[in-house]
């Protein structure tokens, strides 16, 4: 039982120059302190809960009333959120300063006592997909309140076929400390790295942040500085890329799962056809949109070819601006609340009550995450905040997902958590509604133009780039089954994506055929990457239903937020006219970022 956040694709980061005063997180929503009594008490009562949980259901699940099985749901529910509640204190603590010991072995002991604790659990969901349909059917349609968990019995129920024997559950529940103790070996490596540029030593954050400079020359420092310190380490990488992959080749195996991806289509609780129709749509769409927006922006710069450190340069005619954290706070909140007051009303707290922690700090976590914690306390949201308008973009997707997490609590704890890819709705949707904020009160041509071509960018990275990312995956979990990869192995799995994905308009440097071994989502959350191009293109089917006909569409989009994980994204969208399962669907989304596209294209005649 892991309760880890994920970090997002296209955060920037850096330091605090200029920036104002930037929040951190107040913890003690959850807890006082690693030593507050109420850990221990919730830590003890965690302990006994589960011991009488499964003294009193274990082989017993057939024989309750559809009254004894809501007790029974209802009691799993509360051990839920109590090791929630614990494992989001300790997990949030060292991810404000990963390299620091004593937090990662707080991190590793509550992780493994709550592993121990939970073990006699595993049992509930093995009897649950024993029953027979009509037997559950029945427990059911007898009462309301235990038919409100039908979504969760379906999602549990989905892994019936790949279920092993009692034993053997409990003892692969055991085995996860060890793949979680390769996730940290990652995290720590990460944030271990030191990198110089201009005598200077830098963390990884500062680094990548490099690459959006607009001298041309710091960028280049910067990317092969990336390759030549993942280069020192890529042996680390590698082992921990081979491992993971082994460890999901056994599972699978021995679970009977026909592909490598399987099991995050049934969490996410979408259909393979689904995603591969996505798949299929963008790769098919990288000429009209990164290859056609890539060469424009060759020329834009001057280039006769672009290097991979030109990819995510400023334009020429833009302007080095640093936005201070009050003036990006003010942009999102204004156009949240111009969305809907009652969605400023939710994303004030976040700013006001210690919800966020923005500074770029020595050891913390690179990226950007929005974290649910539990349903009784509240989101929180990490930045490494540097005061560039792609982390005021970055600032706007992730108070999305908190919002969402703040709706979709009154679900309760196994309800209110969404499939991966309908997670990313309300974050993507936020950035929309700033970008047309911000391109609505642009001054002048010059201006609209920076900001189309960077809603371009960041839509590229989350659509084109991410397919990529699932295209470098699936390739590397089938080589892996193959044998041990080495790590030019891996490189040339990482290369043979990447010029399909961007286009003729780059050229490739030495060293970046390492750049695969920094992407977190590839060790933590295998296959999760998906997730953003089908939150981007349900986004942009969305908002053009929202400007095609915005009465009502407010109300609409805060009950499908509120649904949380209780339906299917079909259900959800059905009341916008919308359906992710149609195959053209994909090409609707798609098409927005083809029309930002075209409107570049008419400004250079």
């Amino acid at each position: 039982m892991t309760y880890q956040p994920l970090f997002d694709a296209n955060a920037s980061a850096g330091g605090d120059k200029g920036l104002g005063n930037l929040p951190e997180w107040d913890l003690s929503d959850l807890y006082e302190g690693t030593d507050a009594p109420e850990l221990k008490r919730d830590l003890d009562w965690l302990e006994s809960a589960c011991a009488s949980f499964a003294a009193d259901y274990e082989g017993k699940l057939d024989t309750l009333d559809a009254a004894g099985l809501l007790d029974c749901v209802k009691r799993n529910e509360k051990i839920e959120s109590i090791a929630g509640r614990i494992m989001s204190f300790a997990g949030l603590r060292y991810y404000q300063l990963t390299t620091d010991a004593e937090r990662a072995k707080f991190l590793s002991d509550c992780q493994e006592s709550i592993t121990n604790y939970t073990t006699p659990l595993v049992f509930f969901t093995l009897e649950l997909n024993r029953l027979e349909d009509a037997h559950l059917d029945q427990r059911l349609s007898e009462n309301a309140d235990l038919a409100r968990y039908k979504p969760v019995f379906d999602r549990i129920r989905a892994m019936k076929p790949y279920q092993l024997s009692d034993e053997m559950e409990k003892f692969l529940h055991d085995l996860g400390v060890v793949g979680d103790a390769w996730e940290r070996l990652f995290d720590e490596t990460i944030a271990g790295l030191t990198f110089e540029i201009d005598g200077e030593e830098l963390n990884i954050e500062a680094t990548l942040n490099f690459l959006t400079e607009q001298d041309r020359s710091k960028r280049e420092a910067a990317a092969r500085e990336l390759a030549r310190v993942f280069a020192d380490n890529i042996k680390t990488f590698a082992r921990v890329h081979n491992t993971q992959a082994k460890e999901k080749e056994i599972m699978d195996r021995w679970r009977g799962m026909p592909t490598p991806q399987t099991g995050r289509h049934l969490s996410n609780h979408v259909e393979p056809e689904v995603v591969d129709a996505l798949r299929n749509a963008v790769v098919a769409a990288y000429p009209r949109l990164s290859h056609r927006y890539y060469e424009l922006k060759r020329k834009w710069l001057g280039l006769d070819v672009m290097q991979v450190w030109d990819r995510n340069a400023p334009l020429p005619m833009e302007e080095d601006r640093i936005v201070d954290w009050e003036e990006a706070r003010g942009i999102v909140m204004d156009a949240y609340n111009a969305f809907d007051p009652r969605m400023g009303e939710l994303a004030d707290p976040f700013f006001t009550k210690g919800w966020i922690d923005a500074e770029v700090k020595p050891g913390k976590a690179p990226g950007a995450f929005a974290h649910p914690t539990v349903t009784d306390v509240h989101p929180y949201v990490m930045l490494n905040y540097l005061g560039k308008p792609r982390d005021v973009m970055t600032l706007a997707h992730e108070l999305g997902h908190g919002v969402h997490q703040v709706l979709a609590a009154g679900q309760g704890e196994m309800l209110s958590s969404t499939p991966l890819t309908l997670a990313e709705t309300a974050s993507v949707f936020g950035e929309m509604l700033t970008f047309q904020t911000m391109l609505d009160n642009a001054k002048d041509t010059r201006e609209r133009k920076v900001l189309l071509a960077g809603k371009v960018e960041d839509m590229i990275n989350t659509v084109v780039r991410q397919i990529a990312f699932y295209d470098f995956e699936c390739k590397l979990h089938d080589a892996r089954r193959g044998g041990e990869l080495t790590p030019d192995d891996i490189n040339a799995l990482w290369m043979s994506v990447q010029a399909e994905s961007l286009g003729p308009a780059f050229d490739y440097m030495p060293g970046y055929e390492t750049f695969w071994a920094y992407i977190p989502h590839f060790v933590h959350s295998p296959f999760y990457v998906y997730a953003y191009a089908f939150g981007d293109g349900l986004v942009n089917a969305l908002y053009a239903a929202y400007q095609e006909q915005p009465e009502g569409f407010q109300d609409k989009y805060f009950d499908m937020l509120k649904a949380g994980g209780s339906k299917h994204h079909k259900e959800l969208l059905a009341p916008f006219g919308l359906d992710a399962s149609d195959p053209t669907f994909w090409d609707k989304g798609l098409s927005m970022i083809e029309g930002f596209i075209d409107q570049l294209e008419a400004m250079e005649e």
